[in-house]
């Protein structure tokens, strides 16, 4: 969590340098310096240089920076949304300026090739990261020490987030956002932004169903409707495939395409799901919320949850109760 400055607000640098992606610096710029919530802007946010001279876009956009690397110290979260290449080493100077906040407490992002940044930096030495697919190789022969989650859309480790790709900027932001100010406000800015469907399985993103799942066969779109609304019962395969009227084997497969997971998997993350708002906006024990949500023991609640979102229900409730 950041360390809120006086007016309450976290603060975001983003991080350009010249030759920048328009696309890659618009998606963090968008959620951190575009949202407001009741009327009010959710973070304070400012575009760094991080490099002397003019920055200008690959496609001739001249951009004015409203600060430079000695103020990345002030920061609460960093942003390194792009880079130059895989062969060029940063400054020391940025090494530098992102070592310290690092150490004061900010939280470091590099989407996709701003990976390379933290790695060169040493920041990410025995620590896990996320890369892009057509970069594994790449980085993992540079630096042998990080260990590359091959199936993450993003990876979070002490204060240090990378991302997959551009797509995966997205859900690496809206994580960031999550962090700040609780699920479901996420969900209502993933709602605005018409994001993609969350994908879970071995792509964990944090977002709590940011858009209603559609699929071209409204008897499975019912379905998941049905079930959301009643997910203390213990429904079977054979159940769930007769209530749409399709074989078992039929009812996989469409599950598992709609869904990109198998139907015991979507009823646990929908369970964690809804118990994260009820830890958010009731009163609710533990226990109950447990119960409420379908999970046949408190036990395996409080494990699944810590194991999905690295915190404990009631960390989780103390974080994000309004």
């Amino acid at each position: 969590m950041p360390t809120h400055k006086p007016d309450g607000l976290p603060s975001v640098a983003i991080v350009v340098f010249d030759r920048f992606s328009p696309f890659h610096i618009s998606v963090p710029a968008m959620i951190f310096g575009n949202t407001e919530i009741h009327d009010k802007p959710m973070f304070n946010m400012k575009i760094i240089a991080g490099e002397e001279g003019e920055i200008t876009s690959d496609i001739g956009m001249e951009i004015r920076p409203e600060g430079n690397l000695k103020e990345l110290i002030n920061f609460d979260y960093i942003i390194l949304p792009y880079w130059h290449g895989v062969d060029r080493a940063p400054s020391q100077q940025l090494v530098d300026s992102l070592t310290s906040a690092h150490k004061k407490g900010a939280t470091l992002i590099g989407l996709c090739l701003g990976g390379y940044v933290l790695a060169y930096s040493g920041l990410l030495d025995h620590k896990s990261a996320a890369m892009h697919w057509k970069l594994e190789n790449d980085f993992t022969t540079r630096f042998p020490t990080i260990k590359v989650d091959h199936n993450a859309l993003y990876v979070e480790e002490d204060r240090l987030i990378t991302s997959a790709g551009i797509a995966a900027n997205i859900d690496c932001s809206l994580h960031v956002f999550r962090q700040c100010y609780g699920s479901k406000e996420a969900n209502q800015l993933a709602r605005r932004m018409v994001v993609s469907p969350h994908r879970e399985g071995g792509q964990a993103q944090f977002i709590e169903r940011p858009i209603p799942i559609n699929t071209a066969d409204s008897r499975v779109n019912e379905l998941l409707d049905t079930i959301r609304k009643d997910l203390t019962r213990a429904y079977s395969l054979d159940e769930l495939a007769e209530m749409v009227m399709m074989t078992r084997r039929t009812f996989t497969r469409k599950f598992n395409k709609a869904t990109g997971m198998s139907v015991g998997e979507w009823l646990s993350a929908e369970r964690l799901h809804q118990a994260q708002e009820l830890l958010e906006e009731t009163d609710l024990s533990v226990e109950a919320v447990s119960d409420k949500v379908g999970f046949s023991s408190v036990i395996v609640f409080r494990d699944k949850f810590k194991k999905r979102f690295q915190v404990t229900p009631k960390e989780w409730r103390k974080t994000f109760r309004y």
